[in-house]
């Protein structure tokens, strides 16, 4: 059973990495679609707002899926969805293509975020201790790969569709290869509520109790995306950098998220989730007020990456506290919890953009550090109830796990 769960942590990190690399190479090449299909500046945002919107959709439907199927199944086929997808985006010439490619990469985007993330969880249980953010190192280290990969085509000029094809043409085998051992949780009673395979039932989740870290959840994502859509120009304009010089923060941004996330198990295990979700919600905040008095470009790189060393644990920890919270009823919880991840990324831009014009950027970074900090008087909700693996209180625990549909 030990050599099932290696397997199956290593098949749902490299889901999690292939995830990073499709999405990086989306949004880091949206200059691009936007000059291929001629999309207008008044209507991009309309493209870019759908995206999230339909992936809150497919979230939400896949609470309603995983009471039928396995999480894993979900996932081994709505990963290569999320794939032809981008390459959809990249080969397509009219309007109404992108439109649909989008679409489709939306719904199932949610799909697949929501799935990974609940077979993270359940593997966190049999694991007994934290496991999760390595799972979103692995993410990371993709969104680093994806960015590097567009970076080569806008270098060479390369179409779109053919910056595309070798990424889809490796990752769509490799990830149904590797959803051969994908782990699901079976059924077992913990605290008298039954965790079933396929999910449970939304009667099992409190709104009331999850709320609080929705809320963490939406705030890491208002200042996730107040970084990676604004930083750049505020090195720029704000702190008066050289355009070179203001592409470096959010590349600092990826690589300080992979560091963070890569170590941040170890101090889990150690210090316990509560003490590292307040540590890094202190660090983040403290990034942002770097950037906001920050008197040069170089200060201002400093915060970004405070900024990422300390939103970094964040996310993950959110959803393994859902699965703690809600131990029988843990896919739902995640399910819905997904949803404000998108919320959050959909309010972060326009929010720290409608203010920097009616007031100053500066002052708009202030914004994201007050939420940040606003963590703090949730931190105890990541605390388990009973259950306490990975928060400095490591027990042996037997779990039953069920295999993917494919068995190992």
């Amino acid at each position: 059973m030990t050599e099932v769960l290696r397997r199956g942590r290593a098949s749902l990190a490299f889901g999690f990495f292939a995830q990073g690399v499709a999405f990086a190479l989306l949004v880091t090449r949206i200059p691009a679609v936007q000059d291929q299909y001629g999309v207008s500046d008044a209507l991009l945002p309309v493209f870019l707002a759908a995206v999230p919107i339909l992936a809150g959709v497919g979230s939400v439907g896949t609470e309603w899926l995983v009471k039928r199927v396995r999480p894993s199944t979900v996932l081994r086929w709505s990963q290569p969805v999320v794939l032809l997808a981008l390459f959809g985006v990249g080969a397509g010439e009219r309007m109404v293509e992108l439109a649909v490619a989008l679409a489709v990469f939306g719904l199932a985007v949610g799909a697949l975020d929501a799935a990974m993330n609940m077979l993270g969880v359940s593997l966190q249980r049999a694991y007994g201790r934290s496991i999760m953010l390595g799972f979103h190192a692995a993410y990371s280290l993709g969104g680093i790969l994806g960015a590097s990969l567009a970076w080569v085509g806008a270098h060479w000029g390369l179409a779109l569709w053919v910056s595309y094809l070798p990424v889809v043409c490796v990752l769509v085998p490799a990830a149904l290869v590797g959803s051969r051992w994908y782990v699901d949780g079976e059924k077992e009673a913990v605290g008298g509520a039954p965790e079933s395979s396929g999910g449970a039932g939304g009667s099992g989740v409190v709104f009331k109790a999850l709320l609080p870290l929705c809320l963490v959840m939406t705030f890491a994502y208002i200042g996730d995306s107040t970084v990676s859509n604004w930083s750049a120009k505020y090195l720029q304009d704000v702190l008066g950098s050289s355009e070179q010089l203001a592409t470096l923060p959010y590349n600092v941004y990826m690589v300080t998220t992979l560091v963070g996330r890569a170590l941040g198990d170890f101090g889990v295990r150690r210090f316990g989730a509560v003490a590292v979700v307040r540590g890094g919600a202190v660090v983040a905040a403290g990034g942002f007020a770097v950037v906001a008095g920050a008197p040069g470009a170089w200060a201002g790189m400093l915060g970004f990456t405070l900024v990422g060393l300390g939103l970094c644990v964040l996310v993950p920890q959110t959803f393994a506290a859902a699965g703690r919270l809600f131990p029988g009823a843990s896919d739902a919880a995640v399910a819905r919890l997904n949803i404000f991840n998108y919320v959050g990324f959909l309010v972060g831009s326009p929010l720290v953009g409608a203010l920097g014009d009616v007031w100053s950027y500066r002052g708009a970074m202030l914004v994201p550090m007050v939420l940040v900090l606003v963590t703090l008087v949730y931190a105890r909700s990541f605390e388990g109830q009973g259950d306490r693996y990975g928060g400095g209180h490591e027990r042996a625990r037997t779990a039953d796990v069920g295999r993917g549909g494919h068995g190992v």
